[in-house]
C-alpha cells in the first residue's frame, strides 16, 4: 500500500539521520546495527544501539514494522471498533540515556497504524512525540526544549502546541508516584483529521525537530563534571523511568502483546538503575528542586 511505503521511506531516513548525528557526538562508541525478521514473516526491523560511550551510556533507535490478524488488547481497549481487523504498524522509537547526570534522558517516537477489514474502509492514524527527563534541572534546557516543540507545531495552528503539550504532561505521569516523568514535550495519538498528507506532514515535523531540541542540550552539558553522589541520584531517578515503561507505557504493552521483538522493545531501559527503600532527599538541594520545581507541569515559554 502506498501510504505504508511513504511512511516507511521517511522512517528509515529518520533513523539513519538521528544515528549519524548523535553518533558523531560520542567519540568512544557508535550505533551498531541489528537487522531482524520475525520467523512468521509478520514483522521486521532495524535496531540501532549504542552502549558504553563517553556520552551515551546506552541508547537505541529502533525501526520496526509488524502486522497481525488481531489487534492487541492495549489497542482495542480504547478503540473497540478495531476488534476483528488485521493491522500494520510501523514506527521509529528512540531513547538515549547519557552517562553524565547533567544531561537529560530523551525519548521520541513517531508511528503509523492502519487497520483493515474486508468490505470496510481502512482505519489509519499517526502518533508520536518527544519528551525530556532531566536528573538535574536547568531552566534554559527546559525552555529550549519547549521552544523547539512549539516551533514543531507552529505551521499547523496555534492551538496544536498547548494541546499536545498537555497531552504529554498527562501521559507521562506516574500515577503510583504522583509525579511527572520529566519536563514533558509533545505527545499525540489517533491523528487522522485533515487527511493523510496533512497528518503525515505533522508526524515528519515531530521527527525532524527531535535533534534540534536535544542535540544543543547534549553539547552544552557534555563537559560538566559530576560527583559519585550525583551519579547515584541519576541511577535512583532512572528507576522512575523503568517503572513508567513497564507499568504504564502503551507502546511497550502494545509491542509485547503483539508479539513484537522483546529485545528491541526493552532497549528503552537504562543499563544501570537503583531503587532505595524510603529514599530521602536533602531539603533545599538541587535533587529536591528536581521534584519540587521541574517535575511539575508548567508553561516553560510564556
Amino acid at each position: 500500500m502506498q501510504m505504508i511505503e511513504q511512511v516507511k521511506k521517511y522512517l528509515l531516513n529518520l533513523q539513519n539521520d538521528i544515528c549519524e548525528e548523535f553518533g558523531e557526538l560520542d567519540s568512544k562508541s557508535n550505533f551498531d546495527m541489528d537487522i531482524w525478521k520475525r520467523e512468521d514473516g509478520r514483522g521486521s526491523g532495524i535496531t540501532r544501539v549504542i552502549s558504553n560511550g563517553d556520552v551515551f551510556e546506552k541508547g537505541g533507535v529502533n525501526y520496526s514494522i509488524i502486522s497481525g490478524d488481531k489487534m492487541p488488547i492495549s489497542a482495542t481497549a480504547l478503540r473497540p471498533e478495531l476488534e476483528g481487523r488485521n493491522y500494520t504498524a510501523l514506527g521509529v522509537s528512540l531513547v538515549l540515556h547519557p552517562d553524565n547526570p547533567f544531561i537529560p534522558t530523551a525519548h521520541a517516537n513517531v508511528r503509523f497504524f492502519i487497520a483493515e477489514e474486508e468490505g470496510k474502509k481502512p482505519i489509519w492514524w499517526f502518533g508520536g512525540g518527544f519528551d525530556l527527563t532531566p536528573y538535574y534541572g536547568f531552566e534554559e534546557d527546559a525552555v529550549h526544549w519547549h521552544r523547539v516543540a512549539k516551533n514543531t507545531c507552529k505551521p499547523f495552528g496555534d492551538e496544536i502546541y498547548p494541546k499536545y503539550k498537555k497531552w504529554c504532561d498527562d501521559y507521562f505521569y506516574l500515577s503510583h508516584r504522583d509525579e511527572q516523568r520529566g519536563v514533558g514535550g509533545l505527545f499525540f495519538d489517533d491523528l487522522n483529521e485533515g487527511g493523510f498528507d496533512a497528518c503525515f506532514e505533522f508526524m515528519k515535523s515531530v521527527g525532524d525537530h527531535f535533534s534540534k531540541a536535544y542535540a544543543p542540550i547534549v553539547q552544552k552539558r557534555i563537559g560538566t563534571s559530576f560527583t559519585e553522589k550525583q551519579k547515584e541520584f541519576q541511577l535512583y531517578r532512572r528507576g522512575r523511568y523503568v517503572e513508567f515503561n513497564l507499568i504504564q507505557d502503551r507502546g511497550t504493552l502494545f509491542g509485547l502483546q503483539s508479539g513484537g521483538r522483546t529485545e528491541s522493545i526493552l532497549m528503552s531501559l537504562p543499563p544501570m538503575v537503583k531503587w532505595s527503600y524510603q529514599h530521602t532527599i536533602e531539603p533545599s538541594s538541587e535533587e529536591e528542586k528536581l521534584t519540587k520545581y521541574f517535575l511539575k507541569p508548567r508553561d516553560w515559554i510564556s
